[in-house]
Parts: C-alpha cells; structure tokens; sequence
C-alpha cells in the first residue's frame, strides 16, 4: 500500500492530521518516506545544496571550526558534529580543509546526525569508514566540547500552520475528499505565540521541532562548551505566510500531490530557535544574509586563490559559484548563517560587513 493511501486510511479512522504530522510521514515514514528511501541531491536530484554548488563553502566553514577550536584553547577531543549530512560533500571539504590546522583533526572525534539510511550510505561512500553515526543529536556522547554544523537541517523539520479566519485563529489540517488529500480549517484553541493576525486569511506557521533543536542544542553548548553554526534559508524576523513547499525533480509541485515522493520544507524561524538556544544560557549571533557571511570569511580571496591555478574555464566556472552562493537573486540573501555559543566566544563572520 502507497503511503499516500496509508495516510488517507489514517484520515479515515482518526480524522484530519495536522500540517506537522504529514510532513513527519512524508519525510521520515520508515517504508515510504521521502528520506528513508530516495533523497537525491544535485541536478539529477531533487534540489541542490550549497556544498554541491562549490567546495569552497564547505572549506571555509572548516576555517570556521579552526578559529573557534583556538578560541576555545585547542580543546582534546571534542565533538565534531554534522547535523543532516547529505551525501557527506561538506564534511569530506571541511576536513581537507582543517586538516591544515596542527592538532585539528586528531582532536576530532566526527558524528554524523543521520537518520536517513540512504544517506549514510553516500557518506560512507565519500568519508569511509572514520566518522560515528548517530540518528538523532541526543546520541551523540556528551563530555566533550562539541563544534556542530547543519546545513539545510531547520527547513524539514515540521511546522503546524495556523489561518486567521472570522477574527480567530484556525488550524490547517489534511483531510480527504473522497480519495484525494485536501488542505482544510479545524477549531483551535489559542494560539500562545501569535497576536491577532491583520489580515484575513493570513497564515502563521509555527515549528515545535525547530525550537526544540535550538534548545538541545543550547543546552549541550551550555554543558560541555562549543559552538554551532546554523545555515538554512528562513526568515531574520518573525512574521507571517505560508512557506510549506515540495521540490520534485528541481520544480515546486503541490505539497499534496505525491507523498513521500518530494522533499517538503518550511522556512527556518530562526528568531525563535535562537530565543530557545539563548535560554539555555549561552549565546547567538546573527542571523545574517549567506552572502554576506561567506564574503566575511574570505570566499572571494579564496576564489582568486584558486583562479591563479585555474585555465579559463575553470576560472569561468568558480565566478559563477560565487554568484550562486553569494548573490542577491540566487542563495546569498534568501539563505541566512546563525551562530550558538559559549559565553565570550567570537564566530567569525557575524561582524561588521567587509
């Protein structure tokens, strides 16, 4: 049985599921779920990450992790972390990168975050056998001064959504008509997080999940030391509109169409999961805009550095990487970079523009 037809058997017998609890099943179902069984990045995927558009993203963020394991004192081991790997392209740039730093990588103990069984394929593949894996952050043994990086990790955690209608708050849920899946209004009680909305028909999403990563993560920074940096595209200030979507074969399709068969994501709140890192006692900084923040780090010097060595071609082709990633109408103002840290620590890229 599809998982589609699984979940409408569910409606059936339960009612209309929240916004939230598709996108669980569509995205984790263990049979069917989209990264239990066909995640695909790159062109011949579904979407393309930012460690796919160009090395030189997943070495700067290596540099990242040397700066702040000297502003830590060169801590002995600690936990070099990534949340929702992928095909393991950026860990495998950012330890070629690090490994320049003496001391650096006999020092990091590497965990990979990945449910996924697929993905953990590719990253053996890529990575060899070195790395720990863990499903979820929890597993990962605490003790240890932990650096953590996720990219493109907030965007598919799940979101309920919330519609004002008739000066209250409604709540989006999933339900049938007939046999196929359809977007519906139910009662809900008051919504804690959301003044009155100003328009009718507005949309409020708000993500459990999401806040609750930020929280973890805060309070294992606030135990053993570290820091985390956050890249995902979202938004800098909380506001309204619905950002549920599904990426199949690099298109937009509805959220409906095909359970388990495309990648659903939302946008990433970072003023909220900041605000739940912060109340574990430590700090944040950002968000700022990619581009900016790749531009902080070096990524044009780096990029030249690489043009001097290069034929006209390859020259050609890292002009358009940084484009891509820095751009104001590609990935550099629509992705953000947040940072999680120990009191008196300095994440470099975070300061006053270049």
């Amino acid at each position: 049985m599809s998982l589609a037809a699984r979940i409408a058997d569910r409606i059936r017998t339960g009612g209309p599921i929240s916004v939230a609890e598709y996108m669980h099943l569509c995205l984790h179902d263990p049979a069917d779920g989209y990264y239990a069984t066909r995640p695909a990045l790159g062109s011949e995927g579904d979407f393309i990450t930012a460690p796919l558009v160009s090395q030189m993203f997943g070495e700067l963020i290596g540099l990242w992790m040397v700066e702040l394991w000297r502003q830590m004192g060169r801590p002995t081991p600690f936990r070099l972390v990534e949340l929702g790997p992928g095909d393991g392209t950026l860990m495998a740039d950012l330890h070629r990168a690090a490994r320049l730093e003496p001391g650096f990588p006999e020092a990091a103990e590497t965990w990979l975050v990945e449910p996924s069984r697929p993905f953990r394929d590719l990253q053996r593949q890529r990575l060899g056998p070195g790395p720990f894996h863990a499903d979820r952050l929890e597993e990962v043994p605490p003790g240890a001064p932990l650096l953590l990086v996720g990219n493109e990790v907030l965007d598919c955690l799940p979101a309920r959504q919330w519609e004002w209608r008739g000066d209250t708050w409604k709540e989006r849920r999933i339900g049938l008509e007939g046999d196929r899946l359809v977007l519906g209004l139910a009662p809900a009680p008051q919504v804690r997080f959301a003044a009155d909305a100003p328009w009718e028909g507005a949309v409020l999403e708000h993500s459990a999940a999401q806040e609750a990563l930020g929280s973890e993560i805060g309070a294992r920074i606030a135990a053993d030391g570290g820091a985390a940096l956050l890249i995902d595209y979202g938004r800098a200030q909380a506001g309204l509109g619905d950002t549920l979507q599904a990426l199949r074969g690099h298109v937009r399709e509805d959220p409906l169409a095909h359970p388990g068969q495309a990648d659903l994501t939302v946008h990433a709140d970072f003023p909220t999961m900041l605000a739940a890192a912060r109340r574990e006692g430590i700090e944040t900084a950002g968000p700022v805009a990619q581009g900016r923040f790749l531009d902080a780090l070096g990524l044009r010097a780096r990029a030249a550095a690489l043009t001097r060595t290069a034929g006209p071609g390859e020259a050609a082709r890292l002009e358009r990487q940084v484009a891509r990633l820095t751009a104001a109408d590609q990935m550099g103002e629509l992705f953000l970079a947040a940072a999680l840290h120990s009191p008196g620590l300095q994440p470099p890229g975070f300061g006053a523009p270049p």
